[in-house]
């Protein structure tokens, strides 16, 4: 793989970030309810994270170690999100994460790109687990991890220490194996 791909859905397109969607994921992820419900965002979103984050991207993707994309609406080309998978070679597993900025929470977009990504996990990296975790002061999150086959495998009490507070964390997975035994089930019903 040498080049970050683009995956596209009914309504997004998933394409590598430029050094031009600096300011808008700066506006979008600086959101401080954005920043709140997510591990890993900094608030403040202070000028030059975004552009030295998205300068990561590449190398990263290159070396087999991850996967950072634009989430965008494919009409307009507005950005509204971001979505990645971070690769541990070794294990064959990944870990999912995204955020939404806040005008484009509950359309469902969060579902709809972390659905293309985890098929591309499996298909295309060759993954045997993809996992995810919130907050569990953020079920939204949760949803979404279900809604695209993975399973609740436990509570973590006090994971993460966020903004001064320790946080309890959800965790989540899939296998490739439950994930193609899903695709399979949805062609017998359509067959």
């Amino acid at each position: 793989m040498s080049a970050l791909p683009t995956l596209v859905t009914d309504r997004l397109l998933l394409r590598p970030f430029t050094l031009a969607d600096a300011p808008e994921v700066q506006r979008l992820a600086g959101n401080r309810e954005v920043a709140s419900t997510t591990l890993r965002i900094p608030h403040p979103y202070k000028d030059g994270m975004a552009e030295e984050w998205i300068g990561t991207h590449a190398a990263k993707f290159a070396q087999g170690e991850g996967i950072s994309l634009a989430i965008s609406l494919r009409a307009t080309g507005l950005l509204v999100g971001a979505i990645g998978l971070e690769i541990f070679q070794e294990h064959s597993k990944s870990e999912l994460g995204y955020w939404i900025g806040r005008d484009f929470w509950g359309q469902g977009l969060a579902t709809e790109a972390a659905r293309v990504l985890v098929n591309y996990g499996f298909q295309v990296v060759g993954l045997n687990r993809i996992q995810a975790q919130h907050l569990t002061r953020n079920p939204a999150s949760g949803k979404v991890m279900a809604k695209v086959g993975m399973r609740h495998e436990g509570t973590l009490r006090d994971h993460r220490k966020k903004w001064g507070i320790f946080e309890d964390v959800e965790i989540y997975g899939v296998l490739a194996a439950d994930a193609l035994g899903a695709i399979e089930r949805r062609i017998n019903q359509t067959a």
